[in-house]
């Protein structure tokens, strides 16, 4: 499931509310190509997601990476 809300309290939320309804593996879309403020958003989301969830940052483009410069 992929997760697009963009402050990490937002995102925890989120993430509580899907695993409530039985998902468990999660994808963090980067807005901060993978700055701090993503990180922010992996961590909220890993807490709230629990361990035996899978979260992850989704994997930036190099035509993304390029295009951002």
């Amino acid at each position: 499931m992929r997760i697009t809300a963009k402050r990490p309290h937002d995102v925890a939320r989120e993430v509580e509310q899907l695993s409530a309804r039985g998902r468990h593996s999660f994808v963090i879309v980067r807005i901060d190509h993978g700055g701090t403020l993503d990180l922010e958003r992996l961590g909220a989301a890993r807490y709230a997601a629990g361990l035996q969830s899978t979260v992850e940052l989704e994997v930036e483009t190099p035509a993304v990476v390029a295009a951002a410069r």
